[in-house]
Order: C-alpha cells, then sequence, then structure tokens
C-alpha cells in the first residue's frame, strides 16, 4: 500500500495522463478529421496536463526528501532538473505550452498544437519502465502506441458531441467512419506495441501471472480488450446505422462512447499505479 506521497504521485500522474493524453489527441483529431469547436475542450485538458506535470515533478522532490518541504525545495528540485526527471519535465512544459499557443493562432495554429502534443507525449520516453531498458525499439514503440491512444482518446468526446444532435448525425457518422478507417491501421499498431512492450518488460509469463507488476498489466489489458470490443460495436454496428440514417443508432454510439470513457479512466487508473507503485520484475 502506498504512503500518502505515493498516493499523491499516483494521483498526480493519472491526472497528467488524463490532460496530456487528451489534449493531444483532441489536437490531433481535430487536425485528421477537420472538426470544430475543439480548442476550448483542448485547452482545458492541457492546463490539467500542465498542472498535473508540475505537482508530479514536486512530488519527487517530497519523496526524496521525505517530507512536504522538498516539494519547494531549491538544492532538491534542482538536483531533479539535472536528472531524466527534468528533460521530461522540460518536454512536457515545452509540449504543452506550444499545444496551448498554437490553440490561439487559427487553422495553421492546429498544426503547431499538434506538434507540441507529440513533443509532449515523446517525454515519456525518457523517464519510467521503459527508457531504464535504453532500448531504442521499445522507446519508438511506447511513442507509436501512445500516439495510437492519444488519437483513440481525443476522438471520443467531439464525436459524442456530434452524436447528441440530430443536425450534425451526419457529420457524426462522417467522423466516426473516417476514424474506423485510420483506426484500421492505428490499433493494430497500439496492440502490436503493447504487446510487444508489455512481453520485454514483463521478461517471461511467471513473472506476469506471479508479480504485481503483471497482474496489473493483465488488468489493463483485459481493461483494453473490453475497449476494443466497445470501437469494434461503434465502427461495425452503430455508425453503419447512423450512415443508413438510423436516428436510434445515434444514441447507441453515444451511450457507447461514455463506456468508453470509463474504460479508459480505469486503464490510465491502472498505468498511473503500474508506472508509480509497482517495479518491473526481475
Amino acid at each position: 500500500m502506498p504512503d500518502a506521497f505515493g498516493l499523491a504521485a499516483i494521483i498526480a500522474k493519472f491526472a497528467l495522463y488524463l490532460g496530456l493524453m487528451t489534449a493531444a489527441g483532441t489536437v490531433m483529431a481535430t487536425c485528421m478529421f477537420r472538426l470544430d469547436r475543439t480548442r476550448g475542450l483542448a485547452a482545458a485538458f492541457a492546463v490539467v496536463g500542465l498542472m498535473a506535470t508540475i505537482l508530479a515533478f514536486s512530488l519527487r522532490g517530497a519523496n526524496l526528501t521525505g517530507n512536504v518541504s522538498g516539494m519547494t525545495d531549491p538544492e532538491m528540485l534542482g538536483l531533479l532538473w539535472t536528472t531524466p526527471v527534468g528533460t521530461a519535465l522540460l518536454l512536457r512544459l515545452v509540449g504543452l505550452g506550444l499545444l496551448i499557443a498554437g490553440l490561439f493562432m487559427g487553422r495553421l495554429g492546429m498544426w503547431i498544437s499538434m506538434l507540441g502534443g507529440i513533443i509532449a507525449i515523446w517525454s515519456f520516453d525518457h523517464i519510467g519502465h521503459v527508457s531504464s531498458r535504453d532500448t531504442t525499439l521499445l522507446e519508438i514503440a511506447l511513442t507509436l502506441h501512445l500516439l495510437a491512444v492519444a488519437l483513440w482518446i481525443g476522438v471520443l468526446t467531439p464525436l459524442k458531441r456530434l452524436a447528441s444532435s440530430p443536425a450534425t448525425y451526419t457529420s457524426a457518422a462522417d467522423v466516426g467512419h473516417r476514424f474506423g478507417v485510420v483506426a484500421m491501421v492505428t490499433v493494430p499498431a497500439l496492440i502490436i506495441a503493447g504487446g510487444y512492450m508489455g512481453y520485454e518488460l514483463a521478461g517471461s509469463l511467471e513473472a506476469l501471472v506471479g508479480t504485481g507488476y503483471g497482474q496489473a498489466l493483465i488488468i489493463k489489458m483485459l481493461l483494453v480488450g473490453l475497449l476494443l470490443g466497445l470501437a469494434a460495436a461503434n465502427k461495425l454496428r452503430f455508425i453503419p446505422a447512423l450512415r443508413a440514417g438510423d436516428p436510434a443508432a445515434a444514441g447507441h454510439l453515444s451511450k457507447s462512447i461514455s463506456v468508453e470513457w470509463l474504460v479508459i479512466l480505469a486503464v490510465l487508473g491502472t498505468t498511473a499505479v503500474l508506472t508509480t507503485n509497482l517495479t518491473l520484475p526481475t
């Protein structure tokens, strides 16, 4: 059971994942599918990501000193700044800063925002379990995995909004269809990259089943499997029905997206525990 600082670190990391991934994914989805009215959503989650980034960095100082004073101790934070933790912090601040700035620069600015989101996502290559293995292939797999996840998360809320009004049912069907086409590439990439990372990090079937890290990883995989099932229902049933003009399909799609969000929150929470409180099998 984590102590108070450990629990706070898990919560901060969960907020970081939610804010950063949703902001970056919303911008990516906006650029790829030409969505409207997404800037406020992206900005709000980017601010959450920024606040969580700073809090997570400060909490590392508290964990090192064992007390709250470490969160603001210049010497301790300065020491952290010289480590990969500081590199990740810098990339996230720059990336999320670019993302927010681009939101105020018109259509071209969205591409600047997307660049910022990619930089922020790349920060995860510099810290955590993957970085400890110092393997380029693992780092590439992580980046591809996170980009695919971000896009999936980013399209959900705009798609749900479009499916909530009869005036935009056609747009919802079009966006859902185009995302389904893209997902034919991104979802296999997500699964392959995630499977490869899980295999490399767990190390063996025994470690996967017999360690806390492996068991949490299994829970995450089961949740992702549930997500894939929901996504399949959207692609194969609800989106085609909506494109065919069935208004009831919009309600089913909206409810499915709500459930997807709940599962995504569970996945992000499990990931926060995995990367904060559990060590890799040896």
